[in-house]
């Protein structure tokens, strides 16, 4: 079959955020009419790591793991990530030959950051080679490490999707904060129609991670997160240590920025731990108090750097499943912009109709798609590139589609 630029486009994104909890894999039919790009989602499956798989991803992020164990990781993690590629397709009832191209984010191991906040490298892993072999399907992973290449922070790479999909109507009355919280929160600042302005994106700062960690901590080992939000939902805040813990100095530092787990460590939880029971906290107040400081950091974060008034909230990722962090996400927008500001879900759009866990990896999806069509999918206000590029690396699958393009 001979695909032409023109044609609906069968195309699969894979996700794993920082939390690695599981891969994220969409299936969406994207066009483009008119000078207009859109996105349809067909399947989406969250498809979990096996446990050794997760194992090994931990003693990488923490250091345990040797150079050979980095190398075969690669290949390891794209197995899974085929596999949940090939779990996706056959949610929607179709075959690999049906599906143009799978775009696949990896995952992070590492992303550097020196203390000037410029991203140095970064490494995201899940080899595309072995995407493309186990299921014939052309792959284009690595989309970081060009913008990185470009003087840019490598992240947040989503405002494209948001910018192309999510700006706010000419009438909204301000400015539209499509903010994600998965394991690291990140936020995209977009403008209305009709405003002359450029989005803004960058990293806010701890989303669940250190939630996540904690739970786990105080539960044993039995929590792999804050189920619900009812760690928290038993606990009170200690403001104190709250107010102290906004002081660390990634809040302060002026956007483009981003950050993960190097910054936001189990190191640093466990001496905030620590801190906490010294303070009297019980390990309730210890999860109430973390999960105020990922809702009153985004907040914050607004307060400090919003090019715009921000009368909206659209929240994706893990985070939105956690009633608790979003009453508290409602409170502190509240509280620090002086009025209630909407906290909404993806689901919320009329317009989208996509699942709110799927946005990242359609976001993924997507770039492959530019990509294909050698378009630029960075958006150098947000990464602070030198200019825009056209990102990944393509790895031709031996079955599928044929392809009239300049990938051919």
């Amino acid at each position: 079959m001979l695909l032409e630029k023109g044609d609906v486009m069968l195309v699969v994104g894979l996700m794993s955020g920082t939390s690695a909890d599981a891969i994220d894999a969409v299936l969406a039919e994207i066009d483009e009419m008119e000078g207009q790009i859109h996105v349809r989602q067909r399947a989406f499956v969250a498809e979990a790591w096996h446990a050794d798989e997760r194992a090994l991803i931990f003693d990488l992020f923490e250091g345990r793991a040797t150079v050979q164990t980095l190398c075969r990781a690669n290949f390891v993690l794209g197995e899974g990530f085929a596999r949940a590629a090939l779990a996706v397709i056959a949610t929607a009832g179709l075959s690999p030959a049906d599906v143009g191209l799978i775009g696949s984010h990896g995952q992070t191991i590492w992303h550097d950051v020196d203390a000037r906040g410029h991203v140095t490298s970064t490494l995201q892993i899940g080899e595309a080679a072995v995407i493309a072999e186990r299921t014939g399907i052309t792959t284009i992973a690595d989309f970081r490490v060009a913008d990185v290449a470009a003087g840019g922070q490598g992240a947040p790479l989503v405002p494209i999707f948001d910018w192309l999909l999510l700006r706010p109507p000419a009438d909204a009355g301000g400015w539209r904060a499509v903010q994600n919280i998965g394991g690291i929160g990140n936020v995209t600042l977009l403008p209305p129609h009709g405003i002359d302005a450029q989005p803004l994106a960058f990293d806010t700062g701890p989303g669940n991670v250190l939630i996540d960690w904690a739970a786990h901590l105080v539960s044993g080992g039995q929590l792999r997160c804050d189920v619900d939000g009812q760690l928290a939902a038993a606990g009170r805040v200690a403001s104190a240590l709250l107010e102290s813990w906004l002081d660390h100095p990634y809040f302060r530092q002026l956007p483009p920025k981003s950050t993960g787990r190097e910054l936001f460590t189990r190191t640093l939880l466990e001496k905030w731990w620590a801190e906490a029971r010294a303070h009297g906290c019980t390990d309730a107040d210890f999860v109430a108090t973390l999960t105020e400081l990922t809702a009153a950091s985004i907040a914050d974060a607004y307060v400090r750097f919003a090019p715009g008034p921000v009368v909206e909230t659209v929240v994706g990722g893990g985070g939105g499943r956690n009633p608790v962090l979003m009453v508290r996400l409602a409170a502190q927008l509240q509280a620090q912009m002086g009025q209630a500001v909407p906290v909404l879900r993806h689901a919320d759009l009329p317009h989208l109709a996509i699942d709110d866990d799927a946005k990242e990896a359609l976001a993924f999806g997507l770039m492959a798609w530019l990509t294909f069509h050698q378009r630029p999918s960075n958006v150098p206000a947000c990464t602070g590139a030198r200019g825009a590029r056209v990102l990944g690396k393509v790895v031709r699958g031996s079955t599928g589609h044929s392809y009239s393009s300049e990938l051919t």
